[in-house]
Formats: C-alpha cells, structure tokens, sequence
C-alpha cells in the first residue's frame, strides 16, 4: 500500500482517536509548535496501520483489568490517567531533548511520589504508560539493566539497587524501512552510522577496548581525537562521549602494572537483544561484502 495515501485516508479517524485520549491530551501543553511534534504526529499515525482487530480486543482486555487494579489505590480514574499521561509525556520530551538517552526509573517513580505515596503505584503508573505509549504512539518502552565493567563486582545486591539500576528508551515499533522512510531525519542519519562503526570495532575486539586502540581504529576512518569540527560529527570527542551517554558504551579505568589504562567496554544498549543482533548483521554483511570484492 502507498503510505502517503493511507496517510490521507486515516488521518481525521487518528485525529479524532487523539483527541478523546487522556494520554494525548495531556501532551499538547508546549508541544504542538515544534519540529519534534510533526515528526512525533507522523509517527504516530503510522504506528496505527500495524494494529490489527485481536491487538485492540487484547488492549481492551487489559484496559479492563487496568480499571480494576487501580481502584486499590484510592485514587480517581482522572488521578491515574494525569500520572499515566505524566510519565508518557516526560519518557518523549526527555528522550527528545537528551539525544535518546535512556531514562531512569527513579525519576519516572519521583513524578508520582512527589504527590502521592502509595507503595505499588509507580510499577502500576509506569507499567500503563508503557501500554499507551505502544498502543497509540507506536513507541516500545523497553527497560534496560544497568550492566557494570567487566573489571567491577556487583556489591549491592538487594532488590531495591536491581529497580534503581532499571532505566528505559523508546524504539519504534513501525517496520524499519517504513521508519527510516518516513520518520528518520536524514540530517541526523550519519550519527546512527557512527553508532554502529563504534560498536562494531569494540564488539569485534571482544566487547572491551583500550581507549588508545580505539582512537587507532577510527584515526584510520580519518577521525582524529582532537578534531573539533568535523565536517559530519563535529567535535569527534563528544561524538564518542555521547554514546557513553547513551549507555552504548561504557568507560573503565584500570588500575595495572604500568599505571591506568582506560577502556570502553560494550553497555547495556549495545548488548540489549534487538541492537546486538543488528551488529552482528551489520558485521556478516560487511565481511560478505568484502569476500565478493575478494573473489571479483
């Protein structure tokens, strides 16, 4: 089917959808006069031609129980959805403005404590928003564990330190050609192949790197630790430091008989299990590629 068409076709249904949803509504307030919204209302009618008739009975199933379980709370159905559209609204402004960084779960739990202190509320309350952030905007809200450097020992190891090293990201659930044709900004597009290079040379030396043999590898792509205007990256260092910001990689310093050593070592978005497959694709397929230019 031609999407433009089925754009048309489906935009007043998806308008008026939209507009009666609790969750939506509560989003409109600093939203509607951006850049980012365009991109986020495209995405979102897109996300809707992929739910077929047995999601939205499913959905309603569990809408259903959802009404049942929050009562235990002593709070109003308006209570529950303002904390629901809180959360959906922090998790796509956040990841907005922080470059896709993921999100603790501390301070997803900290917009519903600030007001009220109901013991299980905040699992309820971020549980909801994940269902309506898949459910209308077509977003996954998947939940990373922290993972430590290889070097440290985990020395917490009660319950509550599991929640607090929980964080979550937002990933598209639309098809990836449908996603990277009508949603991607093409402007932006290099830094995913940044991204991927990165953690290919760092998963091929077996997932952990000194800091010196990673420079080595990318100065040979022409990419120079003290090259601040880069014409495509910009300042390549902070271009690096943003994928440790976004949990793809993560730095360790090593105490060793010649003195400290600093490696970068594979984090848990690297070594969650959808990216970590794309990198091993993305690898078979470079070697497949040099292997027939081999033959040739």
């Amino acid at each position: 089917s031609d999407i433009p068409n089925l754009f048309r076709t489906h935009a007043v249904e998806f308008n008026l959808k939209r507009k009666t949803s609790p969750y939506y509504a509560s989003l409109r307030f600093g939203f509607s006069h951006s850049l980012f919204f365009s991109s986020f209302f495209f995405h979102c009618i897109l996300s809707q031609f992929k739910i077929n008739a047995s999601y939205f009975a499913n959905n309603a199933c569990r809408m259903a129980n959802a009404a049942e379980d929050f009562s235990q709370f002593g709070i109003s159905k308006g209570e529950k959805d303002k904390l629901v559209g809180e959360v959906i609204r922090y998790m796509l402004f956040k990841t907005h403005q922080n470059s896709g960084c993921p999100i603790k779960r501390e301070e997803l739990t900290q917009l519903v404590t600030k007001n009220y202190h109901q013991r299980s509320l905040p699992t309820f309350v971020i549980n909801e928003a994940k269902d309506q952030l898949s459910s209308i905007f077509g977003y996954e809200m998947r939940e990373l564990q922290r993972a430590l450097p290889s070097s440290k020992t985990q020395t917490r190891s009660s319950q509550q330190s599991i929640v607090d090293s929980k964080s979550y990201i937002l990933i598209s659930q639309l098809p990836s050609d449908v996603y990277e044709k009508y949603v991607v900004d093409v402007n932006t597009a290099h830094l995913s192949g940044f991204t991927f290079v990165i953690i290919s040379i760092v998963y091929l030396a077996g997932g952990k790197i000194p800091e010196e043999n990673l420079w080595s590898q990318m100065r040979r792509m022409g990419l120079g630790e003290s090259e601040a205007s880069h014409p495509v990256l910009g300042n390549v260092k902070q271009a690096l430091e943003l994928l440790v910001q976004q949990r793809y990689l993560q730095k360790d310093k090593v105490n060793g008989p010649e003195g400290n050593t600093v490696y970068y070592e594979l984090a848990e978005r690297a070594l969650d299990g959808p990216m970590s497959d794309r990198v091993k694709e993305y690898i078979s397929q470079i070697v497949k590629d040099n292997a027939s230019v081999g033959a040739a």
